[in-house]
């Protein structure tokens, strides 16, 4: 039997360093939810916040950079004399704030990383690093340069083996985790729009992920969250109709889709069309978060009350009240007054 080799450096609230003997991962975020890139694949987890339970999809093994070097895995960061000669100052600069995240140095890292910004890699670690900072504007222009070297974006932190990520918030139900590509990136950028108010630049990186991928359920769940936070119109809760159609209920991701399903056609004034979507929704309950199943069952108590079927709705309503007495507005509905 083997020994397997594995270390876990702490670098800094929410980033680490995984490093094994065949592997190397860099990691920004909470724990509960990761986006970890690897020589063995790629793999997805998307977090429900609260309940320590994870949506994962594995990607397909990405060919490792032709120009790689060929020293291990954990030491690729160690530049010796000669590698340094030949080495252009720019990706020092990158290599050398790496070095300094693991060194527990974010302010040396970010220094580097901004020096070398001309490289698409630098420029989207200073960003998210930025972004971690709360520091909007100069990591919506670290990003939005790393986007301008799309061709090139990621290539440098495969040749030195180390994966990124960055983790955030899509709605309270899903987490989501950005990689230094096109669609990580600029999901990142509608968490920087939303965290400054500017819903219509959000809007418009939603639209241009939406064109990249359709299909991609954390991209809808943005596109759908923006929609209805906002005064939408009838033409776009029929879009987050459409968009949302034929969502199965497989995944935990696709459940907190349905949430947002059922209220836009509850809006657009379909109750009993939204009803059934929201009992789709609940049809499963294992590994879903207790706050999103509760949200759906509330939801389905107010339709069931607006279209008459009181009965129903007094059940649903008492079962939110018994898991939670302070749920909106659940002590009123049941007339328990004060």
């Amino acid at each position: 039997m083997s020994f397997r080799f594995w270390r876990r450096i702490r670098i800094a609230p929410g980033v680490t360093l995984n490093l094994s003997k065949s592997t190397a991962s860099l990691s920004f975020g909470p724990r509960g939810a990761k986006y970890t890139v690897s020589p063995r694949g790629n793999r997805v987890t998307a977090g429900l916040p609260g309940t320590g339970l994870f949506y994962t999809v594995h990607e397909p093994r990405r060919p490792s950079a032709a120009n790689a070097p060929s020293v291990a895995q954990r030491d690729r960061l160690n530049l010796g004399f000669f590698q340094r000669l030949f080495t252009p100052a720019d990706e020092r600069a990158l290599v050398d704030g790496l070095k300094a995240l693991n060194a527990d140095d974010e302010g040396a890292a970010l220094a580097e990383f901004e020096r070398a910004a001309s490289l698409p890699d630098a420029a989207w670690m200073a960003g998210m690093l930025r972004l971690r900072r709360e520091e909007f504007a100069p990591a919506r222009r670290h990003l939005e340069a790393a986007l301008g070297g799309l061709d090139r974006l990621g290539s440098l932190l495969e040749k030195y083996g180390i994966a990124a990520q960055v983790t955030f918030p899509v709605t309270p139900e899903v987490d989501a985790h950005a990689r230094p590509r096109e669609r990580g990136t600029t999901l990142a950028l509608v968490e920087i729009a939303q965290l400054n108010g500017d819903r219509a630049a959000a809007m418009r990186h939603v639209e241009r992920l939406l064109a990249i991928e359709p299909g991609d359920p954390v991209v809808l769940l943005s596109f759908a969250e923006l929609t209805l936070e906002g005064g939408a119109d009838r033409a776009q809760l029929e879009q987050v109709v459409a968009l949302t159609a034929g969502i199965a209920n497989e995944t935990p991701v696709e459940t907190a889709l349905l949430l947002y399903r059922g209220r836009a056609l509850a809006r657009l004034g379909l109750a009993d069309a939204a009803i059934d979507v929201f009992t789709l929704a609940l049809c499963r309950r294992k590994d879903r978060a207790d706050t999103l199943l509760r949200q759906l069952r509330y939801e389905r108590a107010v339709l069931y009350d607006q279209v008459g079927r009181r009965a129903q709705a007094r059940r649903e309503l008492e079962r939110v009240y018994a898991e939670d007495p302070g749920f909106e507005d659940v002590r009123e509905r049941l007339g328990l007054g004060e």
